[in-house]
């Protein structure tokens, strides 16, 4: 009986080990190592921790798992371990385990078609717009959408958007999240149940991917969420602060796998947006027109102003004017916008110093970015080519010219170029 035993355990060995060699390694580690193998009669029987995990199995693995058990004469059988074998000894008491988040803040609410009206968008957002409308709509080719941008583009918002909109179940989590709820299922022993969890959904959204950045075992979890979810046809959303290729501290296959979808980018609020977002909230026009050419491109800055002047007019009991908007937001508008601070401005958005853009060094990064500030300069004001030449270290009319016709032709291959100086055109006007 000993051997027999032995030769049965055995033979379950190689079976894995045949399966291990067909499937991704990854994938064999979160769902086929789990799962309690048994031989019974003619057939191979595969016990899941439950029903969730052998739907998707099935669904997913199938074919690769029934030709292996052909191999060995062998039929195959997927069902829930309770099911399975009530004598046969259950490898991992995380089975038995039930998973709930800390904060129930995670289920869809009732789908309202109307939730992307919060977002107020320009020409440069309207296809990452008509991109998130259509994922709400239901299941698309081009998951995950990936959506990137600066702090206070709208990212978030948008997210929640698709989050108000989606008639199925959806998840949303920050990437903190993901990562705090990743760690405590591994405390808890409840690490199956979680994976369970986050599949068991329609649309998943991770706003925030940055926040995954070093952190090895919750990203390499997430990068086999995204794929199963993909395998499943199901939708997934991601928002970072920046391109999958340029965020740090993931490897090559992670941005690999966060750019295997659709990547767009999403503009920083322009002055039309602005505008439309403070006399949305009932700022006066003279008030708007006021404080606007202060205001930064950042949706959190203007949302604390709406708040600010809304909040003074109830407790003070008077509508705020001009002066009281100059006094009120002293601390908030930036101040007036000079030439010279705005190339210095550029400076620091650009990565080089005043004083080597306005020297005679010709390194290519220092050549691009001073020929990018004359851009945004010509597009942004109304200074002649000799005004905007005298503040980049005195370059004469035709050098500046140059510079303009080079950025030009490159903003024609280079879409991120091309979106950069739309953006910083728009802020320094």
């Amino acid at each position: 009986m000993q051997t027999a035993a032995t030769k049965k355990m055995t033979n379950l060995e190689t079976i894995k080990e045949a399966i291990a060699a067909k499937i991704d390694s990854a994938a064999f580690t979160s769902w086929i190592s789990p799962l309690n193998f048994e031989i019974a009669g003619a057939e191979l029987v595969l016990g899941a921790q439950n029903q969730f995990s052998a739907d998707f199995i099935s669904s997913v693995y199938s074919n690769v798992l029934s030709a292996v058990a052909a191999e060995f004469g062998l039929g195959l059988n997927i069902c829930v371990r309770a099911n399975a074998c009530a004598a046969a000894p259950i490898a991992n008491d995380n089975a038995a385990v039930i998973y709930a988040p800390a904060a129930d803040a995670f289920a869809a609410p009732v789908a309202n078609t109307a939730a992307f009206d919060e977002f107020v968008a320009s020409d440069e957002n309207a296809f990452v717009l008509s991109a998130c409308k259509k994922v709400a709509a239901g299941a698309v080719s081009f998951s995950p959408l990936f959506i990137y941008g600066p702090a206070g583009s709208g990212k978030s918002l948008l997210a929640g958007c698709i989050k108000a909109a989606c008639a199925g179940r959806t998840i949303m989590m920050s990437g903190g999240q993901f990562v705090a709820e990743f760690t405590r299922s591994l405390h808890d022993k409840s690490v199956f149940a979680f994976k369970d969890y986050c599949r068991n959904c329609d649309t998943f959204i991770l706003d925030d991917v940055q926040a995954l950045s070093g952190k090895r075992a919750s990203t390499d979890e997430f990068l086999q969420l995204v794929m199963d979810l993909r395998a499943a046809g199901k939708n997934v959303v991601l928002t970072a602060s920046g391109a999958p290729n340029n965020l740090t501290g993931f490897d090559r296959r992670a941005q690999s796998v966060l750019a295997s979808g659709l990547v767009a980018d999403i503009a920083a609020p322009n002055s039309n947006v602005k505008r439309t977002m403070l006399r949305r909230a009932g700022v006066a026009a003279d008030v708007v027109d006021a404080i606007l050419p202060r205001m930064a491109s950042d949706g959190h800055v203007i949302a604390g102003v709406v708040t600010k002047i809304k909040t003074y007019s109830e407790l003070m009991g008077a509508p705020v004017d001009m002066d009281v908007a100059q006094r009120l937001l002293a601390d908030t508008l930036q101040k007036a916008k000079t030439p010279i601070a705005m190339v210095k401005s550029m400076c620091e958005k650009l990565g080089v110093s005043y004083d080597a853009v306005c020297g005679t060094g010709r390194a290519r990064g220092l050549v691009m970015a001073r020929q990018t500030m004359m851009a945004v300069l010509k597009g942004a004001t109304t200074m002649s080519l000799t005004e905007i030449g005298r503040l980049v270290g005195d370059r004469n009319h035709a050098t500046v010219l140059y510079a303009i016709a080079q950025v030009e032709k490159a903003k024609k291959t280079d879409l991120v170029l091309a979106a950069q100086i739309a953006q910083m055109i728009s802020e320094y006007k």
